[in-house]
This record gives C-alpha cells, sequence and structure tokens, in this order.
C-alpha cells in the first residue's frame, strides 16, 4: 500500500497507520498512553538535542534512515557525556510512499533504539505532496552523571586525541549508492553507548569528544582548537582509512579528512591517561580499530605531519560536501 494524504488527515487512515506501523514496533509504558505529550521523570543535569534527517537512499548497505535517525541524536547526547534515555520522533511522509518501506525503517529505529538503551516516548506524523520521500527528525534527552565536564573548551597542552577508528565509510558507501558503483563499503552506521561508557569506565580524564559527522575529523579539530584557543597537530600515517574507501577517495579525489560518517568519534584525554583510554576503547565492538593520530598543542589551528615529513595545515572543509548524507 502506498501513502496517500488520507494518511495525514487525522481521521481513520492516520489511526490504522499508526496501529499497522508505528505502533506495531514503539510500545513501551510512556508511549502507550497516547497522551498529548510524553510525561518523564528525570533528575539531574541532562542533555538535550534535535536533529533532522534527510539521507539519499533511505536504504544503504549497513543501514537506513531508521537506524540513521537514532543513531545520529543518540551519539550527540553521548558525546556531552550523557547516558541517553528518551527520544522523540517525527516523520515527513511524501505522498506515493510505500508502506512497506516505512515500515523497514520504522523497524529498524525500535531495533536500534533498543541497542542503544532508549524509549522512543512521543512522535507526530505528517503527509505532504512529493514522490515517495521520507524525513525523519529525533529530539533526544540523556542524562549526565555527576562529575562528567565535557566540552571543546576544556582542551590543554599536552592531551592526546583519539578516533574510534576507520574514516570515510558512511559518506563513500553513501556516494557510492547515488553513483551505482559496485564495492563492499559499508556504512559505519551505529549508536556508540559501548565505547563512551568504557571511555568513563576506564576512569581517564576525558576532555571533549564529538562524533564525526558532516564536515569531518578535519572540521571537527577545527572548532575544537577554535573553542579551546590551542593548536593540534596530527599525524598522518596514523589516520585510519580502509583501503577499499582510501581507493575510491583516490579515484574522486576525496579527502577523507573531511568525509561524513555516522559511528565514529573523536576524543580527546588527558596526556597520561592516553593508554588506558585507548585500550578501554579498543575493547569494545564498535571502537576496537581506535588509534591514538595527535597532540594538543599551545600553538593554534590544526596542522599534520605529513608522511614525507613535512607540514600541512589543515582548514575546516570548505564548500558544500556531499549533501543529504544524514
Amino acid at each position: 500500500m502506498k501513502i496517500t494524504m488520507a494518511h495525514g488527515s487525522g481521521g481513520k487512515s492516520s489511526a490504522e497507520l499508526m496501529q499497522a506501523v508505528f505502533g506495531k514496533y514503539f510500545k513501551n509504558d510512556v508511549l502507550d498512553k497516547m497522551e498529548d505529550a510524553a510525561v518523564l521523570e528525570i533528575s539531574g543535569k541532562i542533555a538535550f538535542s534535535t536533529d533532522s534527517f534527510v539521507v539519499t537512499p533511505t536504504v544503504f548497505k549497513g543501514g537506513d534512515i531508521g537506524k540513521l535517525a537514532v543513531c545520529g541524536t543518540v551519539n550527540d547526547l553521548l558525546m556531552m557525556g550523557a547516558k541517553p534515555l528518551y527520544l522523540t520522533s517525527a516523520y515527513i511522509l511524501e505522498e506515493g510512499l510505500e508502506e512497506e518501506h516505512l515500515e523497514t525503517c520504522v523497524a529498524s529505529m525500535a531495533k536500534t533504539a533498543s541497542e542503544a538503551g532508549v524509549k522512543i516516548v512521543a512522535g507526530d506524523t505528517k503527509v505532504v505532496e512529493g514522490n515517495g520521500g521520507l524525513i525523519i527528525n529525533t529530539t533526544g534527552i540523556g542524562l549526565i552523571p555527576p562529575g562528567r565536564e565535557v566540552s571543546a573548551g576544556n582542551l590543554r597542552a599536552g592531551d592526546q586525541i583519539i578516533v574510534s577508528g576507520y574514516l570515510g565509510d558512511h559518506h563513500a558507501c553513501i556516494l557510492s549508492h547515488r553513483m551505482k558503483l559496485t564495492n563492499d563499503i559499508v556504512s559505519d552506521c551505529a549508536p556508540l553507548n559501548d565505547v563512551v561508557d568504557a571511555l568513563f569506565a576506564s576512569g581517564a580524564a576525558v576532555r571533549a569528544m564529538r562524533d564525526i559527522t558532516r564536515g569531518g575529523l578535519g572540521t571537527m579539530l577545527n572548532e575544537f582548537a577554535a573553542t579551546s584557543r590551542c593548536g593540534i597537530e596530527l599525524e598522518e600515517a596514523k589516520i585510519p582509512v580502509r583501503d577499499e574507501v582510501q581507493g575510491f577517495c583516490g579515484i574522486l579525489g576525496l579527502d577523507p579528512l573531511y568525509m561524513g560518517n555516522e559511528g565514529k568519534m573523536l576524543a580527546v584525554v588527558a596526556a597520561g591517561d592516553a593508554e588506558k583510554a585507548l585500550a578501554a576503547m579498543r575493547g569494545t565492538e564498535h571502537g576496537k580499530d581506535a588509534v591514538l593520530l595527535g597532540t594538543v598543542t599551545a600553538g593554534k589551528g590544526v596542522t599534520m605531519k605529513t608522511r614525507l615529513g613535512g607540514k600541512r595545515v589543515v582548514d575546516m572543509l570548505y564548500g558544500e560536501g556531499l549533501p543529504r548524507i544524514c
């Protein structure tokens, strides 16, 4: 069955869609009450974030827009040191969308939310004219445990920079789909609860964290350097990129430093804690390929030691990059 404008009317067709798709997968004690707002009990400092997802195509190797919508917001909460608790989800359905396709993405969303330990407690659906597209917005709330003060402004000279794994997988995967290229590149789309939990459990002094999405590692590091008024120095030889992604970049003239990811994070820790932080991250499923790749300095801006022994400036992403990647 295709989605029609009647499914956005608020009448019988809307109720049938809610029951057949959303109600089937998003069952919990809060949402099942079907009130105008979710009533939650939260005590303490919270992190609060919202994001909209417009990825094209909506299904790709390693995930889909439903999985992505959960990962994107959950990871934003995690990067502030929070334990994600609740999500809202809002859907813009274009007329002509296949209900089966919608259900696939909703089922994926429910599965990922369960993996990330969050409840979807409120939502909304609207139907607009179009060509069968799907857009999802998620808003999340997480509780920040006492003692966690994570901010880009915390960086100090001597701090060490860790990235949780290979760069560019998601960007290369999405672009491959659009260009109809056949390869084995799979999106890294994943919730990073295990990596963040292990990092804090290690006892390392965590200065700052950021999930490496649009703009890539180069842009994230420039934001850190500007906020903390310090310098950052990378080593090119340590930047992790899969051979297939590196080859893909070579053909298309892309730089992995500026490619988006959906399951990778950047962590800055105190100098003396780098090894135990790295070991803790490597002991997790989503951090097993973590590497130590740079140092915070007393200078300013971001520079990189090249493989040839030279030095180059790493600026922020200039221009548009790849649109509709998340």
